[in-house]
């Protein structure tokens, strides 16, 4: 597959993640980091636990959202967005925000909780197909007949822009709070952007950060694989939040440079790591916002003999009914 000429130079630079923090700083959270230096959860080695399921909206699209709507003209036609969940809420929460109209388009999978979220915040919300795939062909038509102004989840620039603020907040907390650096950064990969906003920020820096991704739905691991963006099947526990069918050339121009590889993980190892946090933490993710945590509790990462390990709990927009029958299957 040939990537794109634009594809290619997408990675966001220091100085233009600087930018997008200062313009965004207003509206957003600075989440806070737990540290750890071992013995909680059962591990030994040091962890940071980034807790961005604390950001408005309920997850760190919030970032992206604001990014684009406060760089880009809005259109008479306001705003579109396909989302399983998070990006919706997120998306409703920025234009509200902001004044402006929101049209967000839902896969039948989405959760009750994301979609009855979204429609607090006043956006329009439509169903666009079974999956997230279809979800956004139902957005990309509308946003061809109305001219309203689409605000894509992961592949487009403004979006990795936004994220990858993420990566520099965290980076500050852990110099600069009490904390001890970070040698390794497990993200969680749905479509990809935020892995690729947070690894264009560390480049250079000796930081690694690898992609967590569900083994049932794995389009960034497919995609390094092929050679080129792939599509994919997705069944996961985790498919409203992680459940891209296809993550994109820009990200993928990005990810094969940068992010330092794709650990895979079960859905039990997902929904224990929701239970582990949980009990052991009193955190309530959902499913996506655990699976970064899933790779390290179930040793699909193994860090090795004191090295500082980031954790990104990136999503609590959860059913707490589910997660309530979760854990207590567990006791």
């Amino acid at each position: 597959m040939t990537v794109p000429r634009d594809a290619e130079s997408a990675s966001p630079a220091r100085e233009q993640i600087r930018a997008a923090y200062h313009l965004i700083s207003g509206r957003i959270r600075r989440t806070p980091v737990l540290f750890s230096r071992g013995g909680e959860l059962g591990l030994t080695s040091p962890v940071s636990l980034k807790l961005e399921l604390l950001q408005h909206a309920g997850s760190f699209k919030t970032r992206g959202a604001f990014t684009t709507l406060l760089t880009e003209t809005i259109p008479k036609a306001g705003v579109a967005a396909a989302s399983g969940g998070n990006h919706g809420v997120a998306v409703a929460y920025a234009t509200r925000t902001l004044g402006l109209s929101a049209r967000i388009f839902v896969p039948e999978i989405s959760s009750a909780a994301k979609v009855m979220a979204i429609k607090a915040h006043g956006a329009d919300v439509r169903i666009g197909g079974a999956r997230y795939a279809d979800a956004q062909e139902a957005c990309d038509r509308y946003v061809a007949e109305s001219g309203a102004l689409r605000v894509h989840p992961f592949d487009a620039d403004l979006t990795i822009r936004g994220q990858a603020t993420l990566g520099l907040e965290w980076d500050e907390q852990t110099r600069d709070e009490g904390g001890f650096g970070l040698d390794t950064v497990l993200i969680a990969c749905g479509g990809g952007g935020l892995v690729c906003g947070v690894a264009s920020y560390f480049k250079g820096t000796g930081t690694r950060v690898f992609a967590v991704e569900p083994r049932g739905s794995c389009a960034l691991h497919a995609a390094l694989l092929a050679g080129g963006p792939v599509d994919v099947p997705v069944e996961s526990v985790a498919a409203d939040s992680l459940g891209a069918r296809n993550v994109g050339a820009r990200v993928y121009a990005i990810a094969k440079e940068m992010v330092a590889g794709v650990i895979l993980v079960d859905d039990d190892a997902i929904v224990a790591a929701q239970q582990r946090l949980c009990t052991d933490l009193r955190i309530a993710t959902e499913p996506g916002g655990a699976a970064a945590a899933a790779a390290l509790l179930s040793r699909a990462y193994v860090p090795a003999r004191d090295e500082r390990v980031g954790v990104l709990l990136c999503g609590g927009n959860v059913d707490l009914g589910k997660l309530a029958a979760t854990v207590s299957a567990q006791t």
